[in-house]
């Protein structure tokens, strides 16, 4: 199938690193989105989401003149719809973005044009949610239009490489659609593209993220029960992963971001009675941040107006993603025990949190502080020195919940020692 121009709706994390490489690949691409704040930033040449790579992409795809910016849905060959699909109470899919996108396709939808849904949805959302707004415009799927599922399947700090060489699964409602939709990736993705329908694609971007969701979970809980039983957990998870076999992953505060915290959900959204195991993951990844609590309260005591610096507020080290980030989570429960919080997350240094004070530097966070608590493992964090930060604050307890110090290493361990600081770490009371 021939592509000349695409539409883009949605231009966040995927659907900007998207729309410009499309674009930087011959493209011409019409980048749409209803927040007219983020239109006039690209508009103008800024970009509004940290990525690397991605900056110089997106001014390559503009000098190109194959990318343009929009707040309007324009008529073109293909539409990516790839906004946002959180959950709201209940933990229910809110699917209103892609209705609203697809609604917005329906008025220059023409006979031959592929639409593509990138969001991550529940099953047969392809099948029985876009299908039929598609179809108000009087065309039918199959025969008049090309209807296809293809999820994003990229790591954040990664996406602008991970988007090209990564595989790549297309399901569409047809064998049509299918096809369509690889010619359509082959533009620029070089890792191997994988046809199936709509709904098994559906299904496979949210098994992936519920693999990976349920493993953090196992690692989650074994730091609960290393914690009660005086056992080091990272020292443990080390050791048993020498098994052939084992491959455990490291415990942390809880698990964010819009793909692992949110996508199980829709699993057992879809299937409460036969997803037991999906649904007990979700709830000890969401009760991790009550057990880093416990941890500070047991350093700390009574929380009340203890000063307590907060490092890292991302979901994940390097990013300036904050959605569903259990960081900012502790550092809220912090605020309702009534602490006073200062946090510095380096990517995102203008962020807004009720109740937290959000520093610009490191320097300014901890320097009047009573502990300095690890929840992101920014590199710069962990090269931190315990010379430097004896300049900046008399605090001498930290709370490491992420392994930020890389505590097993003796010649780690010993000059926070001999420099006077007391170290409690998650799922870590043998060392306590």
């Amino acid at each position: 199938m021939q592509i000349n121009s695409i539409c883009v709706i949605g231009l966040g994390y995927i659907g900007l690193p998207t729309a410009s490489t499309f674009a930087t690949h011959g493209v011409y691409v019409t980048g749409v989105d209803n927040n007219l704040e983020v239109v006039k930033s690209l508009q103008s040449g800024k970009v509004h989401i940290f990525e690397p790579g991605l900056n110089e992409v997106v001014q390559e795809a503009i000098q190109s003149g194959n990318f343009h910016v929009s707040q309007k849905t324009v008529a073109a060959d293909a539409f990516i719809i790839a906004v946002p699909t959180p959950f709201y109470d209940g933990k229910k899919a809110d699917m209103r973005f892609v209705d609203s996108a697809a609604e917005s396709i329906v008025p220059v939808l023409r006979k031959g044009n592929l639409v593509v849904l990138e969001s991550t949805s529940p099953p047969l959302t392809t099948r029985e949610r876009v299908l039929p707004i598609l179809e108000r415009s009087g065309l039918k799927a199959g025969q008049d239009f090309l209807l296809a599922y293809s999820p994003e399947r990229v790591l954040p700090g990664k996406i602008m490489d991970e988007l090209i060489h990564n595989s790549r699964v297309i399901g569409g409602i047809d064998q049509a659609s299918a096809e369509a939709g690889r010619d359509l990736y082959r533009t620029f993705v070089e890792g191997e593209i994988f046809t199936t329908d709509s709904t098994t694609s559906e299904m496979i971007k949210l098994m992936e993220n519920t693999y990976r969701d349920i493993n953090i979970a196992i690692a989650n809980e074994f730091s609960r029960l290393a914690d009660r039983f005086g056992v080091d957990v990272w020292e443990a998870i080390s050791i048993a992963n020498k098994h052939p076999r084992v491959k455990i992953l490291n415990p942390g505060p809880g698990v964010g971001g819009h793909c692992i915290s949110v996508d199980p959900w829709f699993f057992v959204e879809a299937a409460p009675d036969i997803s037991p195991l999906i649904n007990t993951a979700r709830n000890v990844n969401d009760g991790q941040p009550d057990f880093v609590i416990s941890l500070v309260k047991r350093a700390l005591g009574d929380l009340s107006s203890k000063k307590i610096a907060v490092l890292g507020l991302a979901f994940k080290p390097d990013v300036d993603d904050l959605r569903e980030s259990p960081a900012v989570e502790v550092a809220e429960k912090l605020h309702k025990a009534g602490a006073h919080v200062t946090a510095c997350e380096p990517y995102k240094p203008d962020f807004q949190l009720e109740g937290v004070t959000v520093k610009a530097s490191l320097e300014e966070a901890v320097q009047s502080a009573d502990a300095v608590m690890f929840l992101v493992g920014h590199t710069q964090f962990k090269k931190l020195k315990p010379s430097e930060l004896q300049n900046y604050t008399t605090a001498r307890i930290i709370i490491d919940c992420v392994d930020a110090l890389d505590w097993e290493k003796i010649e780690n361990r010993q000059p926070w020692l001999e420099a006077g600081f007391t170290v409690y770490r998650l799922g870590d009371s043998k060392n306590q």
